[in-house]
């Protein structure tokens, strides 16, 4: 069913910064369809992803695209879905996976740079909207990497680790997969455990600090880590296996 502006829950998010510039928008427009889930019912993995793949990741809010295209750079045999509802860090993806910046000249037909698999999926619009598309134990990996930490008390119910995502989460995910979260907030650090303690969907896979004080073995870094890191701030990585 397709939600009206009364029934879709409230964002408090940006989506959109500074301007596009001509070159990203074009992307877009031009480019972004092929990528784009759009429609409704249930997504199908044949249909997402014809040329088969081995397992299906899903990134949340993926930012400026760099961990997203990293990933499936490095795991061409495998799907990835990225939720992301800020214009202008969709439109980064896309650049990356292109290959065309500002003052590039556009070729006739905007392609996947090569060496780069088709193996990307965009949802540009609030992750919550999803959910309900997404069939039960579909996924392998989720990531949820450096979220609004919405650190003011009074904000707190708008952080994206509550009660109810995460039994979405819980449902799409297969057994043995990975939620991963990272932060680099106190705040959203200390709240994260706490709740995933409380979820028995979850167990933390940490058997010491080393194993999220440091990056995972297939991490790959992104423009606010590295910014987080010349600032002092340093994150850490959870891992919770869906049980």
């Amino acid at each position: 069913m397709l939600l009206t502006d009364n029934d879709k829950p409230k964002f408090f998010g940006r989506r959109k910064g500074r301007i596009i510039r001509k070159a990203k928008t074009t992307l877009l427009e031009r480019f972004l369809p092929q990528l784009r889930i759009s429609g409704e019912g249930l997504l199908d993995k044949d249909a997402l992803f014809p040329q088969g793949v081995r397992q299906i990741c899903l990134e949340i809010g993926f930012g400026d695209g760099q961990h997203l295209a990293g990933q499936a750079l490095n795991h061409p045999d495998y799907g990835f879905i990225g939720a992301e509802v800020f214009q202008n860090g969709v439109a980064n993806l896309c650049t990356l996976l292109t290959g065309i910046k500002e003052g590039t000249d556009l070729p006739e037909k905007i392609t996947l740079l090569p060496g780069r698999s088709d193996n990307i999926r965009v949802f540009d619009d609030d992750m919550r909207l999803l959910f309900a598309r997404i069939p039960d134990a579909f996924l392998d990996k989720v990531f949820l990497l450096f979220p609004d930490p919405w650190p003011k008390k009074r904000h707190a119910s708008r952080r994206f680790v509550n009660p109810d995502n995460l039994k979405e989460i819980a449902r799409i995910l297969k057994p043995g997969g990975i939620f991963r979260v990272a932060t680099d907030h106190k705040v959203y650090k200390s709240w994260t455990l706490r709740r995933m303690k409380e979820d028995p969907n979850f167990r933390w896979t940490a058997a010491c600090g080393s194993d999220w004080k440091h990056e995972p073995a297939d991490w790959v870094r992104t423009k606010y880590q590295m910014k987080a890191l010349r600032e002092g701030r340093r994150p850490v990585f959870l891992d919770f296996e869906r049980i």
